[in-house]
C-alpha cells in the first residue's frame, strides 16, 4: 500500500528533473553570453570596417588597421608590413611599442624569419609559440617576450600589399579561430580601403604634377630664361617626388659627359658643376634610351654613377629624359633620395616621366617662340636698314651735291669754308649710317652665324665689364665679305689686347674704336688715359706689331694728345686683290 507520502519511494525523484533544467538553462546562459559577444565582436568589426573605409590618406589608414586588428583580438602587439622590392618589407608600423623601446630595440624588422614566412607564403599562420617555428630566428636584444601569434596577408585586387601581425593576446590566451576569421575579414576590408587610398592619392598627385607643368609653362611665356625654368623644373620635382636631391644634367661636350647645370636639395652647391661620366650613369642611360633609368640602391648597383664624398650618401635613384632647347643631345634629371628610404614606385617614376615630357615641351616651345620673335626682330631691322639705304643716304648725297655746287658760286671764302665743312659733316653721316645698316644686319644672329663685323661688336661691347664704360666703335665696309677669316682673327686679337690694356694700365674714361675696310683693313684705338709714356714698347704692344708685320702690315702707338697723354694706336694691314 503507498504510504502517506505518497509511497512508491517518490521523495527522492523531484531533484533530478530540476538539475536538467538548472544545466540546460547553464548552456542556454552560456550560449547566449557567446552570441552576445559574437554580436558585440561583429558590431566592433563593422566600426572598424567603418572607420577604415572613412580615411583617405595612406598613412592614416594603415594606421587605423593596425590599431582595429589589435582591439579586434585583444593583442597586446600589432604591426602593418608593406612589402616592397625584392620581397622585403619596406614599411613596418608598430602598434604597441613605446618610441623609447623602438629606439633600444633597433632597426625595423626587414622581412626576415617568422614575418619573411608570411612574405613567401601568403596564406593565414597562427602560432602557440613563436619559438617553435622553424623560421624563427629569435629576437633582437631589448625586445619584449611574444609567443603566441597570428598573422593574416593584406591583398589589395590581385597583388598582396603587405601582412598584419599580431603577437601576445591578453591574459595568457591563445589565438583561435574566431581571431582568424575576424582578422581575414579586417584584411579584406583593409585591402579595399588602401585601394581607394592609394587611387585617391595618385590622383592629387597627379593633380599636383599638372599644376607645375602648368606653372612652368607660364613661366615661360612670361619671358623668362632656360637656366631659371630649368632650376624650377628641378624643385618642383624635388617636393613632389619627395626627393632630397635633384639634379639637371646637360651635355658638357666633354666626351660625351653630361655636367649638373642645377642642382637642389641637400648639397646643391657642391653638386653643381660636376661631371658625370656618359658610359656609367643612371642619367647618361635616360638620356641615351629616352626611358626612366631607376635603382633601389645607387651605392650598390651594377650601373649608375654615385656621387662620391657626400655627408649623406644617396640610395634610390631615378632618371628620366630632358631635352634642354640650347643642347642638341638629350639631357636627364636625375632624383635621389637618401640611403635607406623607400624606393621611388612605378607610379612616381611615370609621373616624373610625364612632367619632364612635359617641361621639355614647354621648353622646345619657348625657344621656337623666341626664335619668332628673333625673326621679326630681324626683319624689322633689315626694314630699317633697307629704309636708311635708300631714303636717308640718298637724301644726304642730294644734299651734298647740291651744298657742293652752290659752294662754286659763293665769293666769301669764308663762307664756301662753312660749306665745305657741312659737305664734310654730310659724309661722315653717310659713314655712320652706313655703319649702323650694317650692325643693323649683323646683330641678332646666333653666336655661329655672326661674321666679323658681329664679334668686333661683342668683343667692344664685353669690354664694359672690365673698362667701366662701353667704347664707342665705327664699322666701315664690307668687313664681313672682304676681310679674310685668318686676319679677322689677327685684327680680334689685337683688338682684345688693346682693350685688356686699356683697363689695366690707361686710366681711361673714354674710347673709340674704329674699324675701315678699303685697300686695306685699319684698326684704330684713342683713349684719354695716362699714355703709354717713353719707355720702351713690350709686351702686348709687341704682339700687336708682330702680328701687324706677319700679314706685311705695320703699327704705330703715340699719345693722342700733345701733353702726352692719351693713346692712339693704329694697325694696319693690306688686303690681298684676288
Amino acid at each position: 500500500m503507498p504510504d502517506e507520502t505518497g509511497g512508491h519511494g517518490l521523495t527522492s525523484r523531484p531533484g533530478l528533473p530540476q538539475l536538467r533544467l538548472d544545466q540546460l538553462l547553464d548552456e542556454l546562459q552560456s550560449r547566449l553570453d557567446a552570441a552576445r559577444t559574437t554580436q558585440d565582436r561583429m558590431h566592433s568589426l563593422l566600426e572598424a570596417v567603418l572607420s577604415v573605409g572613412r580615411e583617405l590618406d595612406l598613412a592614416q589608414v594603415l594606421r587605423r588597421i593596425v590599431e582595429a586588428a589589435v582591439a579586434l583580438t585583444d593583442a597586446e602587439y600589432g604591426a602593418l608590413g608593406v612589402i616592397g622590392d625584392h620581397q622585403r618589407l619596406s614599411q613596418f608600423l608598430p602598434v604597441g611599442i613605446s618610441e623609447d623601446l623602438a629606439r633600444q630595440i633597433g632597426p625595423l624588422p626587414s622581412g626576415h624569419g617568422i614575418l619573411g614566412e608570411l612574405i613567401r607564403n601568403p596564406q593565414p599562420l597562427r602560432l602557440e609559440d613563436l619559438a617553435d617555428h622553424p623560421a624563427s630566428h629569435g629576437f633582437p636584444d631589448n625586445h619584449p617576450p611574444m609567443r603566441s601569434f597570428l598573422g593574416v596577408p593584406i591583398r589589395v585586387r590581385d597583388e598582396v600589399f603587405g601582412n598584419l601581425y599580431l603577437t601576445e593576446k591578453h591574459g595568457g590566451a591563445q589565438f583561435d579561430a574566431d581571431d582568424e576569421a575576424v582578422l581575414t575579414t579586417l584584411s579584406v576590408a583593409a585591402g579595399v580601403a588602401i585601394d581607394n587610398a592609394r587611387l585617391y592619392n595618385e590622383s592629387r598627385l597627379r593633380e599636383k604634377w599638372l599644376e607645375a607643368s602648368g606653372e612652368i609653362s607660364r613661366t615661360l611665356l612670361s619671358g623668362a630664361n632656360a637656366q631659371t625654368v630649368l632650376r624650377m623644373i628641378a624643385q618642383h620635382a624635388l617636393k613632389l617626388a619627395h626627393a632630397d636631391s635633384a639634379c639637371v644634367l646637360l651635355p658638357s661636350g666633354e666626351q660625351g659627359s653630361l655636367r649638373v647645370s642645377v642642382a637642389e636639395g641637400a648639397e646643391a652647391d657642391r653638386l653643381t658643376g660636376l661631371v658625370v661620366p656618359f658610359d656609367d650613369s643612371l642619367a647618361s642611360e635616360a638620356a641615351r634610351t629616352g626611358k626612366p633609368s631607376t635603382t633601389t640602391d645607387i651605392r650598390s648597383s651594377g650601373h649608375g654613377y654615385n656621387f662620391p664624398g657626400l655627408e649623406r650618401p644617396h640610395g634610390p635613384t631615378v632618371a628620366v629624359t630632358l631635352f634642354s632647347p640650347q643642347e642638341q643631345a638629350p639631357g636627364a634629371l636625375r632624383l635621389a633620395r637618401f640611403a635607406g628610404r623607400a624606393s621611388f614606385n612605378d607610379n612616381e617614376v611615370e609621373l616624373l616621366s610625364v612632367f619632364a615630357a612635359q617641361a621639355a615641351l614647354a621648353l622646345e616651345l619657348a625657344r621656337h617662340r623666341a626664335e619668332s620673335d628673333q625673326l621679326v626682330l630681324l626683319q624689322d631691322r633689315d626694314r630699317i636698314a633697307r629704309d636708311l639705304h635708300d631714303l636717308a643716304i640718298q637724301r644726304l648725297f642730294a644734299t651734298g651735291m647740291t651744298l657742293q655746287s652752290v659752294g662754286r658760286l659763293i665769293d666769301r671764302p669764308e663762307a664756301a669754308e662753312r660749306v665745305t665743312r657741312a659737305v664734310d659733316d654730310l659724309d661722315e653721316t653717310i659713314k655712320i649710317i652706313r655703319s649702323t645698316i650694317f650692325a643693323l644686319r649683323s646683330e641678332g644672329s646666333a653666336p655661329g652665324d655672326q661674321g666679323l663685323r658681329g664679334r668686333i661688336s661683342a668683343a667692344v661691347n664685353s669690354a664694359n665689364r672690365t673698362l667701366g664704360f662701353t667704347p664707342s666703335l665705327i664699322m666701315e665696309g664690307t668687313l664681313d665679305t672682304d676681310v679674310p677669316p685668318e686676319t679677322g682673327d689677327h685684327l680680334l686679337a689685337v683688338l682684345a689686347e688693346a682693350l685688356s690694356n686699356t683697363a689695366r694700365h690707361a686710366r681711361a674714361r673714354r674710347m673709340e674704336v674704329t674699324v675701315t675696310v678699303a685697300d686695306e683693313l685699319v684698326l684704330t684705338l684713342t683713349d684719354d688715359g695716362v699714355g703709354i709714356g717713353a719707355n720702351q714698347h713690350t709686351g702686348g704692344l709687341t704682339n700687336m706689331r708682330s702680328r701687324a708685320e706677319l700679314l706685311g702690315g705695320s703699327f704705330t702707338a703715340e699719345p693722342a694728345l700733345d701733353d702726352g697723354t692719351g693713346t692712339h694706336l693704329v694697325w694696319c694691314v693690306p688686303l690681298s686683290s684676288d
